[in-house]
């Protein structure tokens, strides 16, 4: 697949001083797959902000040197990024840093914001300078402005969630405080939890709670925002239920790791119930299912454990490549596929393969997955995607910006098969996407993670997502779609704009 995911946040709040940055490099180190252009930590230590930030994964941009140079601290934030606004470069890492009148504040940002865009507007023409071209900028722009105007941070944070539209899961420091807020919809995940020592942790994933020993909690609900400070954590709750939830459907298929539980849906389980709905839906005379590592491993096995047809091991990864799907740059996905992942011939060879996938975009990469079984010698190859086509732009935290992007706007599903050179290619159903969480599990997710439940409409085997956003699947946008939806809108040359 290749489309590009957004970020990771992680915080850590602590009432003493220890090695903040190194927890929040863990945290990060089990983010990495939510963004790899770039990353960045930023340590409090008692008021006094030390950070780093620069692009390339964590393990190349925090030596053991770096890290031994940050401070103790009681506090700190870290991010991954993969720009969906903004291009790549070191002034678009985060988190973003802001220095005002009454303190400081690192803000790290997961999701787009739909009017970013009129915002910006706004605030340049009030005598705002903006140094990135991210959409986080404008968000600590807003903060900051309120900040000056109310007795606390969290006030701050508050009033700007009145402003603010689309998708946003912030985790920010101020010289006092951890905050962590979700946008009303919940769009994107995030949850914390506590460690042995009383500190506590906020993350977009729950695998980055496990990385660093600390107890999940529960999730941060849509429109909640938590303030954590020395005494404890204290929760507010005036932006909740303001709007349907909305969290977005892709999370369990791609995005996320599969050992993440997100608003109280296992991802390892909906991968593999989309599996199971994959064979009814497309079976296939096959000898063998393969899963494209490593977001279709599970669907791959839940396919095979229903069609009664052999799960193996047909490709093999190279786990020092990153993502395909957040690689900036059409020629960049190409050359990484190759280097990327090799077929096991001794699976494969002479056999009828079911190959299943999380998606298809713009099918370039799936061709070229397709290639690599041809010539390792599968006699037949039948795609399966565990997700639906990608019919219409996302705006909520991926790149897909555009129609003319996709390759299912301009090509049947039949078509797509012979120019990615399968036999036969089957999509998962959008009936199927309600199946795909039908379950939730109370003891998961926590007393305060109030989400509807199968009942209202989710696992009738109907397209009713209750609690989702399917709207690259459906066209079904919960929000109303931003005026300019160009990754560059805000680096755009001058003779474009209208001076």
């Amino acid at each position: 697949m290749a489309i590009h995911e957004e970020c990771g946040v992680f915080g850590v709040m602590g009432t003493k001083k220890r090695n903040a940055a190194g927890i929040v490099y863990y945290g990060l180190y089990a983010l990495q797959h939510r963004g790899q252009e770039s990353c960045g930590i930023v340590v409090n230590d008692d008021g006094v902000f030390s950070s780093h930030k620069d692009l390339g994964l964590v393990s190349e941009v925090f030596s053991e040197d770096i890290l031994t140079h940050f401070p103790m601290g009681n506090m700190a934030v870290g991010h991954v990024r993969y720009g969906t606004t903004g291009g790549n470069t070191r002034n678009n890492c985060q988190p973003v840093e802001v220095n005002h009148q009454k303190g400081k504040m690192a803000l790290a940002h997961n999701g787009n914001l739909t009017n970013a865009l009129e915002l910006r507007d706004k605030l340049e023409l009030s005598g705002a300078i903006f140094h990135t071209t991210s959409d986080t900028e404008t968000i600590a722009y807003v903060i900051t402005r309120e900040r000056l105007m109310t007795p606390s941070i969290e006030e701050a944070v508050s009033n700007t969630m009145n402003l603010l539209e689309g998708a946003y899961s912030l985790v920010l420091i101020s010289s006092t405080k951890m905050i962590a807020a979700r946008d009303p919809y919940g769009f994107r995940p995030l949850c914390y939890g506590k460690m042995a020592d009383g500190t506590y942790v906020a993350a977009s994933e729950s695998c980055a709670l496990s990385a660093v020993g600390a107890e999940w909690i529960r999730d941060v609900l849509p429109g909640e925002i938590l303030v954590f400070t020395k005494n404890g954590v204290e929760s507010r709750k005036e932006h909740c239920k303001k709007q349907r939830q909305k969290t977005c459907i892709f999370e369990y298929i791609y995005f996320a790791r599969p050992d993440s539980v997100i608003d109280g849906t296992s991802v390892h389980k909906a991968r593999l119930r989309a599996g199971e709905i994959l064979a009814k839906s497309h079976p296939a005379g096959a000898d063998i299912v393969v899963g494209v590592p490593d977001s279709g491993l599970d669907a791959a096995l839940g396919f095979g454990r229903a069609a009664g047809i052999p799960y193996g091991i047909g490709l093999i990864k190279n786990k020092y490549i990153g993502r395909t799907f957040i690689s900036p740059g059409q020629s960049a996905r190409l050359d990484q596929v190759r280097i990327k992942l090799s077929a096991v011939e001794e699976s494969v060879r002479g056999k009828r393969v079911v190959l299943v996938d999380d998606s298809i975009v713009r099918g370039t990469t799936s061709g070229r997955i397709v290639r690599l079984l041809r010539e390792a010698g599968a006699r037949e190859i039948h795609m399966r995607i565990s997700s639906p086509p990608f019919l219409h732009p996302c705006y909520y935290g991926t790149d897909i910006d555009s129609p003319e992007h996709l390759i299912a706007c301009s090509h049947s599903v039949e078509e797509t098969a012979r120019i990615i050179g399968a036999d036969s290619l089957g999509y998962l159903p959008v009936s199927g996407l309600g199946e795909l969480i039908r379950e939730t599990d109370a003891s998961i997710s926590g007393a305060g993670a109030e989400k509807e439940s199968a009942g209202s409409g989710m696992g009738t085997g109907c397209h009713d997502c209750a609690g989702y956003c399917c709207a690259c699947f459906d066209g079904n946008y919960p929000t109303p779609v931003p005026s300019d939806t160009r990754k560059d809108r805000f680096e755009r040359k001058l003779s474009e704009k209208k001076l």
